[in-house]
């Protein structure tokens, strides 16, 4: 799959190093994410378009406000602790690469690259699409007051999106970060406003369906299969959580900024999924709200009057910074895999002047823009969405592994190992059910997965590739070189001492 050495999944040390690295340039990425790009980045990639748009799935399935609030905060605090175990992973194998980088190192090769491949294939390049068209979409609604947006115009408008922030993030890290921080910064306005008048609502008296004796009366009959899904839907409103761990390695100050930013932002997001719920529940009766496709829509247009226009701008620009953090974080993703071997060495190289990993960006930018003119990416998500989730408990699993297999090694943070023992629990639970109610859906993600088991073995592990082939390949990437204007990073030593200078600061403290 590459022309330049490659190292094959290892039986999994996490401290592994390839012994055939490519040549240096004597450039490198540059660490430019201090602690609140950092927050940014997470909270701007967990808070998309849903919380705005359609938090009913998990009160239509809870059956009953009170539980629906109750599965917010739980799924929160899942989610701190999956947050804690990446913190701890992310601190002991300080690689860009999120859990692609730990699976591989812990697992090997295989289990990193079909990781790296479900990832490639569909994840990312649907998400962004899926985004970038709710983006398009509320961007167009004032225009088309009476009607909906052509389709076309719709996906030319989300295609416009994409090839500018790809730009933005092409031109400059400094740049896609201050972008992240500015909307993220707008999108926790906006809810901060709903917030604040659901706390005006509640002053006023407007909390019949937040009164015990009513919260928790059910509009249907409880049902454990539905309250299982409800939780399932909850979990992945709080997708993105790991999205730190993709850019450690531009982080300032990894060992203590990637943890902070956990605690920070975590419980800040949860903090305001649940108190926007009980915002829209103190304009919206049950009933309204399982009925709105767009419920701080029409909570705008109930308490918010001529300024309601405010709602759907606050959507647009939500998506706007979710989708610049999607292809900040995923560009990264195949900016690791790409260096370990597992993707073209092209893909791993950076731009001399402004050290941004170019053509990780652009392929990242050109898999969406293909997604957009497909009709079956909201299928492609159902199908990957148990893989995705998957792999989160693959990835805690790996921590307790390696604590196991290397009791010894350097670990700055240190959990105790209840916390991922209680995640995979949880994370069982969701498995065995989504296996349970979905059997077909969960059966043909596996399959696509598995695709990428002969792609591994002819493009990875078969390094006696004919020498044509290897010819051809390298003729290729040299010309993307010249025309990305992009060379292979350099392995900073004196970063690296740096590195570890601060660790041992960290470990002291600690």
């Amino acid at each position: 799959m590459d022309d330049g050495p490659r190292q094959r999944g290892s039986s999994g040390s996490s401290t592994a190093t390839n012994s055939k690295q490519p040549e240096s340039s004597g450039v490198a990425l540059k660490k430019e994410i201090g602690l609140l790009s950092a927050c940014g980045i997470i909270v701007g990639n967990i808070i998309g378009s849903g919380i705005f748009v359609s938090p009913k799935g998990v009160l239509e399935n809870a059956s009953s406000v009170g539980l629906a609030l109750i599965i917010w905060i739980s799924t929160g605090v899942i989610t701190a602790i999956g947050a804690l175990c990446y913190a701890e992973l992310g601190v002991t194998i300080p690689k860009s690469g999120g859990d692609y980088s730990y699976v591989k190192d812990i697992f090997g090769g295989l289990a990193g690259f079909l990781r790296l491949w479900i990832a490639l294939l569909v994840i990312y390049p649907t998400n962004q699409a899926v985004i970038s068209l709710t983006f398009s979409n509320y961007v167009l609604q004032p225009l088309f007051p009476t009607c909906f947006a052509t389709e076309s115009g719709l996906r030319l408008l989300a295609a416009v999106c994409l090839l500018l922030l790809t730009w933005v993030n092409c031109f400059s890290v400094r740049w896609a970060t201050r972008v992240q921080d500015i909307f993220t910064a707008g999108k926790l306005l906006a809810l901060g406003l709903i917030i604040i008048m659901g706390i005006v609502q509640i002053c006023k008296g407007n909390y019949y369906w937040l009164e015990p004796a009513h919260a928790f009366e059910p509009f249907q009959d409880y049902d454990v299969g539905r309250i299982a899904l409800a939780f399932l839907q909850g979990s992945f409103a709080y997708g993105g959580w790991n999205f730190l761990n993709y850019v450690t390695e531009e982080l300032i100050d990894p060992y203590r900024n990637l943890p902070r930013a956990i605690f920070i932002s975590i419980p800040l997001v949860t903090f305001v999924y649940v108190f926007a719920n009980v915002a829209y529940i103190t304009a919206m009766s049950p009933t309204e709200l399982l009925a709105s496709n767009a419920v701080a829509v029409t909570f705008g247009e109930k308490l918010l009057g001529v300024m309601s226009w405010i709602m759907p701008i606050s959507v647009a620009l939500s998506t706007f910074g979710g989708i610049n953090g999607s292809l900040f974080t995923s560009s990264r993703m195949f900016f690791a895999g790409a260096r370990e071997g597992h993707l073209p060495r092209l893909l791993a190289m950076i731009h001399v002047n402004r050290f941004t990993p170019i053509p990780a960006l652009l392929f990242t930018c050109i898999s969406t823009l293909l997604m957009l003119c497909t009709s079956d990416m909201y299928t492609l998500i159902n199908y990957v969405g148990f893989i995705n989730y998957l792999f989160y408990g693959v990835t805690v699993a790996g921590q307790i592994v390696l604590r196991i297999r290397q009791p010894d090694l350097s670990r700055p943070i240190k959990v105790s190992l209840v916390w991922p023992v209680i995640y995979l629990l949880f994370w069982a639970f969701l498995l065995v059910f989504s296996l349970y109610s979905q059997p077909m859906v969960c059966c043909i993600g596996l399959a696509i997965m598995l695709t990428g088991v002969p792609v591994y073995y002819l493009g990875v592990y078969w390094e006696n590739k004919p020498q044509k082939f290897t010819h051809f390949v390298g003729k290729m990437t040299g010309l993307g070189q010249k025309l990305c204007l992009v060379v292979y990073p350099a392995e900073d030593e004196r970063r690296t001492d740096a590195a570890e200078e601060q660790r041992d600061e960290v470990e002291e403290e600690l």
